[in-house]
């Protein structure tokens, strides 16, 4: 049986605006309209079931674009630790040997979250929970989420998560059964 499983990014809030690591802001107002205009695009994706990760931007965008998306904790983003709510660019004044290792190796969690292997193998899973249940699927979730879930389908190596350019709103979607997926960028809501 094909599964297939439709990734949406949440809408703009402060901290992508900010550039700084999340800490479960709710969207910017413009983020709000964005995604409520987007609710005709939404109606038409393929869905049996609508999923959201826990965090108040994927909850809001998934009730502006019209879905009835129950909170998946399996599908919440990374655990960043002390660095939730700060500026990239703070950090990396004020710890620049950690970015440099968090960036680099896939087990380092300097900030005291959860490292990009566990991310790796928690969506993994979380996928894996998907394929299982079959039939489609619509979710918001956080970019990291969506990053990781390309990563996996593709059998990509870890350091490929960082190149994965994921804008607000954008769709991808993974198909596929036996454990084999594809991977469609369908780009964004709107």
């Amino acid at each position: 049986m094909t599964t297939r499983v439709t990734l949406v990014s949440p809408a703009f809030d402060d901290a992508l605006r900010a550039v700084r690591f999340p800490a479960d802001e709710p969207l910017t107002p413009g983020g709000l309209r964005r995604a409520r205009a987007a609710r005709p695009a939404a109606a038409a994706l393929p869905a049996g079931r609508a999923l959201a990760s826990p965090s108040a931007r994927c909850r809001e965008t998934a009730e502006a674009l019209g879905l009835r998306a129950v909170p998946d904790p399996g599908a919440a983003g990374c655990a960043m630790g002390r660095w939730r709510g700060l500026a990239l660019a703070d950090v990396m004044a004020a710890e620049p040997a950690a970015v440099a290792a968090w960036l680099a190796d896939p087990d380092s969690a300097p900030h005291g979250g959860e490292t990009l292997t566990r991310l790796l193998g928690r969506v993994a899973d979380w996928l894996a929970g998907r394929a299982a249940e079959g039939g489609r699927t619509v979710a918001v979730v956080e970019p990291d989420v969506v990053r990781a879930s390309v990563v996996c389908a593709l059998g990509a190596p870890p350091s490929s998560f960082w190149r994965v350019d994921v804008p607000p709103l954008a769709v991808t979607v993974l198909s596929g059964r036996d454990g084999r997926w594809n991977v469609r960028v369908a780009g964004e809501l709107g």
